[in-house]
């Protein structure tokens, strides 16, 4: 039997929705995202690579009323009305303590755990690349559950930790608005960098 894996390519269809397509979203309509939905996104991106396995990205779902009304006293007050009208918004956060599940993550170097706990640079710089990267995993997941994303970096970080992450080791870095696109959604399609300004072969 061979070992070769082979990877199947996505048609223009779906290549479309994640990426040539995708749009982030500023106004949202009224129709709910239920759990299940929310469960699915998380089930695609945990799954997603990550260095060493470290998987240091967490998410609280905010969902409530009450918990919108508490958000959106901590966002620049020019991404209050898109999150007012998000049925669901997922605060993306780092676990600063990532390192203590490496032990179970990659058992076959266990001693990793002691190498981050002695390092705290080291154990800063790799959980935030690596929660940056899961971010973006988490963005296209929204985008392949059917839903659009609307994410904000216009925040006070300790002030939503204080509010929605105290007592934790989480550490905010990023606001995802989550639904479906509502009316006039998008701002008009900005260019992109040519490729012969941005890539180079060797």
């Amino acid at each position: 039997m061979s070992s070769n894996a082979t990877i199947e390519c996505l048609d223009d269809a779906a290549r479309d929705l994640l990426f040539g397509g995708a749009r982030t979203v500023n106004n949202f309509a009224p129709t709910p995202v239920n759990d299940d939905e929310l469960a699915q996104i998380w089930e695609m991106t945990r799954w997603a690579p990550t260095a060493a396995n470290s998987q240091p990205m967490r998410a609280q779902f905010v969902r409530t009323d009450d918990a919108r009304r508490r958000l959106l006293a901590h966002l620049d007050e020019g991404n209050r009305e898109k999150t007012a009208s998000a049925p669901v918004t997922a605060i993306v956060a780092v676990d600063s303590e990532f390192h203590e599940h490496l032990p179970r993550l990659l058992p076959i170097r266990p001693q990793l755990r002691d190498v981050f706990a002695d390092n705290d640079a080291l154990r800063e710089r790799t959980g935030n690349f690596n929660g940056a990267l899961q971010t973006g995993y988490f963005i296209l997941a929204i985008r392949a559950a059917g839903l659009a994303a609307g994410p904000m970096a216009g925040f006070d970080p300790a002030g939503i930790d204080a509010e929605f992450l105290s007592g934790t080791s989480w550490r905010s870095i990023l606001v995802v608005n989550i639904g479906h696109p509502g009316e006039n959604p998008f701002f008009e399609r900005l260019p992109r960098l040519d490729p012969s300004e941005t890539v180079r072969w060797a």
